[in-house]
């Protein structure tokens, strides 16, 4: 049985909600312990603790889904009812009011100002000083993982490094995002220097050495730091405990989950923590371009591989095809897929990644609709293409870039090509975008790919299409205001020394 860590908050999980609003500060809630006396005991420290991981639970369940809603905001799929806002993006009516921009936003506020309260009272418990320690390293990951999330879709935003307090923190300026990547690092770095390794089973979802090592790698990477990002990844990679899994599919199964491909993951458990993943991943809300994007097993593209038959496109496809996405033609769940077995079916394509259901074998999730699935937020296969472009970006298509994007490739249950070497910079770079399109599908990585390269402007300008080439959504994309997203209206309403992003 897995240990859930997020379950379980009392007071700092409870009183620190931070925004810089005036009506989110909730500072005295009457059932819990007062502020005074809270920070007396070990428990109550481990509940602080557990305050600050639970902001992570908001964006990865329900109709919240970080991880899909990311994909439908990018030419691989669509978000059907809109109810996120995600929908609106992708049309290029990108807004401060949308629901996925508001709610981003004061999550990982409330993640910050818990983890603050946690960082500038823990010395105040008497504790064992060595478990004091990986709190605090603890919560500086937490705090550098939502502050790596806001700079990332906002650009620079106010640096609150301080429990909440309105009075001094509810007109505060934005800070650069140059000012915000300086703390982050500094936490990652001391993070990493006092986390474990690993835990015991009873301590299964906490934060390690190498998820910090990891999100410091991801985070120069997006960076362009090129050096930090070898460095950290290299890092990940000499704690000789990650291992790419060897099946692809399963990788994502819950029979699966802790296998040593996975840095950090949400911890999720069914009943009392449940996402609805199951449902909303079967949807058939994939675009024919991302089905299109695999390659045949030669290497090749469909458009001019030998290996290709439009009459039956899904032979001799990247295997990571079958082991991705739900196609009619196909086994999924015991039978073969007509349509309906998608939810909303408008497209032909669904993804079968984060659903129980397998190939060949019929299955039955244990509540409809609902799954203790863990999304993967960090895993080892980012670390190798993590070292696979930014070596390239600094010194070109070395060995060690050729070796890094092939070991991939090479996995057991895709078994690809290799990069063959002779590429130039361009073409090595391309190959990558690609691989790193088709190993993260359904991930919600691919967004700020995009966003990063500076590709948006060209593949979110382009109609998103169904199986047979009709079209289901028209994209735009606005170059010189949607690269970063609106701050929330409600915030620069109560703060008006908060300025929003241009163009919006």
């Amino acid at each position: 049985m897995k240990k859930i860590i997020y379950k379980s908050i009392i007071l700092c999980g409870l009183i620190v909600s931070s925004s810089c609003s005036k009506d989110q500060l909730n500072l005295e809630p009457a059932d819990q312990s007062n502020v005074e006396t809270f920070w007396s005991s070990e428990v109550n420290a481990a509940s602080a603790l557990t305050g600050c991981y639970e902001p992570l639970l908001g964006p990865y369940r329900g109709e919240g889904s970080w991880l899909l809603k990311l994909e439908d905001i990018t030419p691989n799929s669509f978000e059907i009812d809109d109810g996120s806002g995600a929908s609106s993006i992708a049309r290029g009516d990108n807004n401060p009011t949308l629901p996925l921009i508001n709610s981003r936003y004061s999550i990982t506020y409330e993640g910050i100002g818990r983890t603050n309260t946690l960082l500038a009272n823990i010395d105040l418990v008497p504790m064992d000083e060595a478990l004091k320690k990986r709190f605090k390293a603890e919560a500086r990951f937490l705090r550098a993982f939502y502050y790596h999330n806001l700079i990332e879709y906002f650009g620079g935003v106010p640096l609150i490094l301080d429990p909440p307090n309105n009075n001094t923190q509810g007109q505060l300026p934005r800070n650069t995002k140059a000012e915000v990547l300086e703390i982050i690092y500094t936490d990652l770095d001391a993070a990493a220097a006092d986390l474990p390794i690993s835990y015991p089973s009873t301590d299964k979802g906490r934060i390690t050495k190498g998820a910090a090592l990891a999100l410091k790698a991801r985070t120069a990477l997006y960076n362009e730091n090129w050096t930090e990002a070898l460095l950290a990844a290299q890092a990940v990679i000499d704690l000789n405990i990650y291992d790419l899994f060897p099946d692809y599919r399963g990788l994502f199964l819950l029979e699966n989950e802790g296998n040593p491909e996975v840095i950090f993951d949400i911890q999720f458990q069914f009943p009392e923590v449940t996402n609805n993943y199951h449902e909303l991943f079967q949807q058939g809300n994939v675009f024919k371009g991302l089905y299109d994007a695999y390659l045949m097993t030669d290497g090749e593209p469909i458009t001019t591989s030998t290996l290709f038959d439009p009459g039956n496109p899904n032979a001799n496809r990247d295997p990571r095809l079958s082991q991705t996405l739900i196609t009619i033609g196909s086994m999924f769940n015991g039978e073969l897929v007509t349509g309906d077995e998608l939810f909303a079916d408008l497209t032909g394509f669904a993804f079968k990644k984060y659903t129980y259901y397998v190939d060949d074998v019929k299955r039955t999730p244990p509540q409809p609709n609902q799954s203790e699935i863990n999304p993967i937020v960090l895993r080892y296969a980012e670390i190798l293409l993590t070292i696979a472009e930014a070596e390239n970006e600094l010194n070109g298509p070395t060995e060690r870039a050729y070796e890094a994007i092939n070991m991939v490739r090479n996995r057991i249950s895709v078994d690809m090509p290799d990069v063959t070497p002779g590429l130039s910079k361009e073409e090595f770079r391309n190959i990558l975008r690609l691989e790193r399109r088709i190993e993260f599908a359904g991930e919600g990585l691919y967004y700020k790919d995009i966003i990063r390269w500076r590709t948006a402007e060209t593949v979110m300008n382009a109609d998103g299409l169904d199986k047979d080439g009709n079209v289901i959504e028209k994209r735009s994309f606005n170059a010189t205001r949607d690269y970063l997203w609106p701050l929330p209206d409600r915030d620069i309403l109560l703060n008006s020394n908060l300025e929003q992003n241009p163009g919006y």
